[in-house]
């Protein structure tokens, strides 16, 4: 039987966005089976106390070489944002709206793509809204889901019950109620898997 593996994460976390490409990679070859579960790291952040890796000079320094390191370790696309930290609140908003839609995944697709090999500045609408409609979607729909108050209410409550599932950042990922945190623990999973 094909395990499930909880998938926290936000678009604005260049470590979310290898997560996302490696454990669909996984979930292709029939390793796994990925249950999303989109969050706004922010919120996080904000409720325990924490802050960005990036935030701390010595360390986002060595962090984003280390992120480039595992893109090519993994054969992924990945370019360093410019316009990083990206506001996500809108586009965290619009994967929560989205879940039970049957392009889900693609949306995602299309976002952490715009975010971390595009290099777009996908916290300003204009170009989320270029980028969205580009990626064959409804912008109005995607924008409405966005400021929907039960979309809101959802992801705040997403948002407070990863914290008080032990969330400090993400990625997070949870394996038979293990908790496995950062890209570079899935090949934990694998090995469990």
């Amino acid at each position: 039987m094909t395990k499930t593996v909880e998938f926290y994460y936000d678009f604005g976390s260049p470590t979310c966005y290898l997560a996302f490409y490696k454990l669909r990679q996984l979930e292709e070859e029939g390793k796994l089976k990925i249950e999303y579960c989109p969050i706004l790291l922010g919120g996080i952040f904000k409720t325990i106390g924490n802050s960005a890796p990036a935030n701390i000079p010595a360390k986002g320094k060595y962090m984003f070489q280390d992120i480039i390191r595992y893109a090519k370790r993994y054969g992924f696309d990945y370019n360093f944002n410019p316009h990083f930290p990206i506001n996500t609140l809108s586009l965290m908003r619009s994967a929560v709206g989205m879940l039970e839609d049957a392009r889900f995944v693609e949306l995602n697709d299309v976002l952490f793509k715009a975010v971390w090999r595009d290099q777009k500045n996908m916290g300003d609408p204009e170009t989320a809204k270029e980028v969205i409609e580009k990626g064959g979607f409804d912008v109005n729909k995607i924008f409405a889901l966005s400021t929907d108050q039960r979309v809101k209410d959802e992801l705040k409550e997403r948002t407070v019950k990863a914290v008080e599932r032990g969330l400090f950042g993400a990625p997070t990922m949870f394996l038979d109620n293990e908790m496995f945190w950062g890209q570079d623990r899935i090949f934990m999973i694998e090995e469990l898997l």
